[in-house]
């Protein structure tokens, strides 16, 4: 059974930054696709950022977010930097065979093999 657990959500004022972690303790993130994705409510959960190859980043975070991994932690992170009202959502880590990362479909696709439970993150 793979389980993803994240953490580091909270509330923070409209400019301030958190860092979100994904615990991946049945998987190595680095063989994976592992991504990001969040959903305020009464809207469609997105793609915010995803790992394999490289980076790859939806154009309301770039510039502001990191993703991260460390095989040795079994976690991936998110830096959210300059954070704003709109950046308000559930946050989701998710996981799924590496080729879904490239061109960054794993984003537009929306969906995965795995996900966690979610961490809340409010902006104010």
């Amino acid at each position: 059974h793979v389980q993803l657990v994240e953490s580091g959500g909270g509330s923070v004022q409209a400019g301030g930054n958190l860092t979100l972690s994904c615990a991946t303790p049945a998987l190595t993130p680095s063989g994976y696709c592992m991504g990001w994705f969040r959903q305020a409510p009464g809207k469609e959960r997105e793609g915010v950022a995803a790992i394999f190859d490289r980076t790859y980043y939806a154009d309301s975070v770039k510039g502001r977010f990191i993703i991260s991994e460390d095989d040795s932690k079994k976690t991936v992170f998110l830096r959210m930097n300059s954070l704003r009202p709109e950046d308000t959502a559930e946050y989701f880590c998710a996981a799924d065979s590496p080729g879904y990362c490239v061109g960054g479909y794993f984003l537009r696709r929306n969906g995965a093999r795995y996900w966690g439970q979610g961490t809340q993150v409010t902006v104010s």
